[in-house]
This record gives structure tokens, C-alpha cells and sequence, in this order.
């Protein structure tokens, strides 16, 4: 099977300054266009080890695609490099020259000396068009045929480089025919280990589509992968799978795709013309901004209030004192509390609440770092906290408290009684 090697090219992503986003797109869309990827490198801006890196993975690889070092300025050698690794050298390319002109033109931007550098690109190359900046993609040929396709660094220019321009190219050079359609079907409130016992036979005996299940910050994914060569008929090997999926996990799987967890609950307190509330402590916001980053959200979402403070608990949730003094902060009864004051004070239909002991200081033996109670409550009158002891840092506690509460939400909305967490 053909295959292609990714080098992601800069010396932030050796130093850590910057997180190498670019290598894992890539290579997740060769997959699913059902080109194997060797291997991945990350090299720093210097150009003798760049071009002795691509030298070297084209002898093991049919083909490298490079991500950065594509800019105007003088630590931008990938062009450079490619040529060295080659035996190419560079030739103007009018196109994207008028292209760069164009760009500066419209945006009303003085172009330099160092932009017109970035038509200058290796001879012979194929040109992939970069209508979303300054910086052209190119397919550079050895002499055998080897090729490098370098892209820009930055994820906004090379992302759709990549799916309008390369990948066509990929898979007309190398003759593929299957490509890899995938589903994500996505679970709340059921943990990896209960899912592998439920549906663990399938790991073992399907073969087209497979699947996998990926765990997230407090919940887990079911992803099935169908080769095929249209997705019709990929629909057509998924669907059954699913299905079966759907019945051996039911009552946990809330989406798919592109649907979030706050998707979920605010289409189902849309269908039942109800509203949410939040009062947040430990998750300091995370929940509302989850509720709220879904288009649409002002149809069932009110609003919701940080109450970090005890002051704050007391005079916009109406805690009251000796709750607070009695049982403490961080206590179901405060938990209570809180929502029934979001539900109340807010006009909500339905309220969730957090609190809790995040760290990495401030936990006792009693109630140590992790300890968060989550509150709910209702308009028929239900007032309810559940106890949860979440492991990690910091921000993972607060990411799973937040999602430990949408997916508490999500339960009751879901016409079930919440109950406590099925987590192993």
C-alpha cells in the first residue's frame, strides 16, 4: 500500500511553545481517505536538518507532506530545504504571485520584498492554491517521482489545503478507491469498562465496520470505521452497527457526530419548551460557557451566575447562612441550595449547580481534593446533589465536573431518574 510520512516543521513545536495541531489532522484525514500514513517527525527551523530529515523519510516512504516554515520571514526555510533534499531549484510562479498581489490589494496591507520570496517556489512543483493567505502549497518531484507536498503552518490555510487540493491529488496519484467513513456515536453517564463488557463481542468478530471506544473527560465515545467506496455504501455497513450499538447502550448514547452533550439537552428542553439555569462554583463558568456556545441556546437557556464567593452564594442564590456555617461550602446541602436558588431566582424550568474542591490545595480528610457536589432541581419540586470524587489536576476535575453535570441534566431530561454515577 502506498504511503505517505508527515513532518511538521518548527522550532516552537521542539520547544514546546506550541501544540502540534497540523500532524494530527493530517494524518486523521489521509486515514479516513484511506492513505497509510508511515510515520511523523518534527523538525526545528534549520535548514540543513530539514532537508536531511526529508531526504532521509523519502527513502523509506513514497511521498512526505510537510505542515509550516512556508512564511516571509527569514526562519521560513522549508522551500528551501525541500529544493536542497531535491536537487531542485526555484522558479517564479506568476499565479501565486498575482495571487499574494491580490490578497495584499484587498486587505489594503503594504506587500514586501519577502512576500514576493513566497512565489518563488521549487521548479517544476504543482502549485496548491492557498486562497485564505500569503503563503502557496506545493507538490515538489524527485527525480524517481518521490514527491513532498508542503503546506503552511497555520490550521485555518492548511486545513482546507489539505481537503480541496492534496488529498484529491493523493488519492488520484495512488489509485484509491476505499476510503474510511466514520460515525461517532457518544455516550454520557456509562463508563469504558461497562461499555467494553457490553458490547466487547464486537470488537472481536466485526471486521468492516470496526469500532473503538474512546474516553473523554468524564465520558466516552463509540466510533465505528467502515471502508468502502462511496459513503452510501458505508452507510449502508454502519447502519446496522449502529443500530445494534444503539439498543446494547441505551439510555446513554446522546448524539452523534457533531452533536455536543449541551446539543443534546437543549433540543430536548426545546421539544418540551423548558428553560435551564446554573449556578457554578468549582467549574467557575464551564458549564454556561458549554450551554451557551450552542446556536440557539437563548431559546431555553437563561442564564446563570459564578458564585464563587460564599457572599455571592448567599445574596444572588439565597443560601442561607446556616447552611453554609453548618454543613460548609463544598456539601450537598449548598448544592441543593444553590440550584433551588438558580431554578427560583432565575425563572428556570430546571437548575443545575456545582461546588466543590478542585485543588490542587484545600482538601481535608473529610473532603478531599476531587469531592464536587453537583445539585439539581426541578419545577415539580425535586431537589436533589449527587456526590462525585474525580481524579486528576485541577482543570480535569473541573472539565469533568462540568460534564458530570450536563450529563446529570441530560438524564433527567432524558425522561430518567438521576441516580448516581455508573463510573467505575
Amino acid at each position: 500500500m502506498p504511503s505517505v510520512e508527515i513532518v511538521a516543521v518548527g522550532t516552537e513545536l521542539l520547544l514546546g511553545q506550541l501544540v502540534d495541531t497540523n500532524t494530527a489532522h493530517i494524518a486523521a484525514t489521509l486515514a479516513a481517505a484511506g492513505i497509510d500514513v508511515y510515520g511523523t517527525q518534527t523538525v526545528g527551523d534549520n535548514r540543513a536538518r530539514i532537508a536531511a530529515t526529508l531526504a532521509s523519510a523519502l527513502e523509506r516512504a513514497d511521498g512526505l507532506i510537510t505542515t509550516g516554515g512556508l512564511g516571509p520571514t527569514v526562519d521560513d526555510l522549508t522551500k528551501e530545504a525541500v529544493c536542497d533534499a531535491l536537487g531542485l531549484d526555484v522558479e517564479l510562479d506568476r499565479t501565486s504571485l498575482e495571487a499574494i498581489e491580490t490578497w495584499f490589494a484587498k486587505s489594503g496591507g503594504v506587500m514586501r520584498e519577502n512576500n514576493r520570496k513566497q512565489a518563488l517556489l521549487p521548479r517544476g512543483a504543482r502549485v496548491l492554491a492557498n486562497p485564505n493567505g500569503t503563503a502557496p502549497g506545493f507538490i515538489a518531484f524527485r527525480a524517481d517521482g518521490k514527491f513532498i507536498a508542503s503546506m503552511p503552518g497555520v490550521p485555518q490555510e492548511m486545513k482546507p489545503m489539505l481537503a480541496e487540493a492534496l488529498v484529491p491529488y493523493l488519492r488520484e496519484r495512488f489509485g484509491v478507491g476505499d476510503a474510511i467513513y466514520t460515525r461517532v456515536l457518544h455516550t454520557i453517564r456509562i463508563g469504558e469498562s461497562e461499555i467494553d463488557h457490553r458490547i466487547g463481542d464486537l470488537f472481536r468478530t466485526l471486521e468492516n465496520p470496526k469500532i473503538a471506544v474512546l474516553a473523554h473527560q468524564y465520558r466516552c465515545d463509540v466510533k465505528l470505521m467502515a471502508k468502502a467506496s462511496s459513503r452510501e455504501r458505508a452507510e449502508e455497513l454502519i447502519a446496522p452497527v449502529q443500530r445494534d450499538l444503539e439498543s446494547r447502550l441505551a439510555g446513554h448514547v446522546y448524539g452523534c457526530d457533531e452533536q455536543t452533550l449541551a446539543g443534546a439537552i437543549h433540543a430536548l428542553l426545546q421539544q418540551a419548551n423548558q428553560t435551564v439555569a446554573v449556578a457554578e462554583s468549582c467549574t467557575g463558568g464551564a458549564i454556561c460557557a458549554a450551554l451557551t456556545a450552542v446556536a440557539g441556546a437563548s431559546k431555553s437557556f437563561v442564564g446563570g451566575v459564578v458564585a464563587y464567593d460564599n457572599s455571592v452564594k448567599m445574596q444572588l442564590l439565597g443560601v442561607e447562612r446556616p447552611i453554609l456555617e453548618k454543613a460548609g461550602a463544598v456539601s450537598e446541602e449548598v448544592a441543593m441550595a444553590m440550584a433551588a436558588g438558580a431554578r427560583s431566582r432565575l425563572g428556570a424550568n430546571v437548575a443545575i449547580s456545582t461546588t466543590g474542591i478542585a485543588g490542587p490545595d484545600g482538601g481535608t480528610p473529610e473532603k478531599p481534593v476531587g469531592l464536587v457536589w453537583i445539585g439539581f432541581a426541578a419545577a415539580d419540586g425535586t431537589v436533589k446533589a449527587r456526590r462525585y470524587e474525580l481524579r486528576g489536576g485541577r482543570e480535569a476535575i473541573t472539565a469533568r465536573a462540568a460534564t458530570a453535570a450536563l450529563g446529570l441534566l441530560w438524564n433527567y431530561l432524558h425522561k430518567r431518574e438521576p441516580t448516581g454515577s455508573t463510573y467505575s
